[in-house]
C-alpha cells in the first residue's frame, strides 16, 4: 500500500505556521476582548486542529470515503463548540438578587461580616448605663 509522501519542506511550513498560531494564541490571551475572548481563542484552536488533521494525519491525500467520515465528525464537532457557544454566551443576562451576573464570580454563602464603621459601635444591650 503506497501513499502520498510528503516533502519535509511541508511539515516545516506546517509546524511554523501552528507555532505562529500558538504564539497568537498566547498573545490574545493577555489582550482583554470582552465576550470575543473565548470565541477567538476556540477558532485558532480549529485552525490548528485542521492543519493537524490535513496535513500530519494525511487527511488531504487519502479517499473520498476517509475524507466523508472526517468531515462528518468535524461537523458534529462544530455543532458541539456551537450549542457549548449558546450556553456561554447566554450566561450573562442572569443576575443573582445579591450579586453580579459575570462568570467566575464567587458568592459567600453564610453570615454576612458587618463593615467596619458599624463593627466599632457599641451594641444597645451592651451598652453600660450609670445610674446617678
Amino acid at each position: 500500500m503506497s501513499g502520498h509522501v510528503s516533502p519535509k519542506s511541508s511539515y516545516y511550513a506546517i509546524f511554523g505556521s501552528l507555532m505562529v498560531l500558538t504564539a497568537i494564541t498566547v498573545g490574545i490571551a493577555f489582550v482583554n476582548l470582552g465576550a470575543l475572548n473565548f470565541p477567538v481563542a476556540l477558532s485558532i484552536a480549529i485552525l490548528k486542529a485542521t492543519l493537524v488533521i490535513l496535513f500530519f494525519m494525511h487527511v488531504k491525500y487519502s479517499s473520498r470515503l476517509t475524507k466523508l467520515i472526517c468531515g462528518g465528525a468535524f461537523f458534529f464537532l462544530v455543532v458541539l463548540f456551537g450549542l457549548t457557544m449558546t450556553d456561554y454566551l447566554s450566561r450573562g443576562w442572569f443576575v443573582a438578587p445579591g450579586g453580579t451576573a459575570g462568570a467566575g464570580t464567587q458568592l459567600t454563602v453564610g453570615p454576612q461580616t458587618p463593615p467596619a464603621a458599624e463593627a466599632d459601635e457599641p451594641d444597645a444591650d451592651s451598652a453600660v448605663t450609670e445610674e446617678p
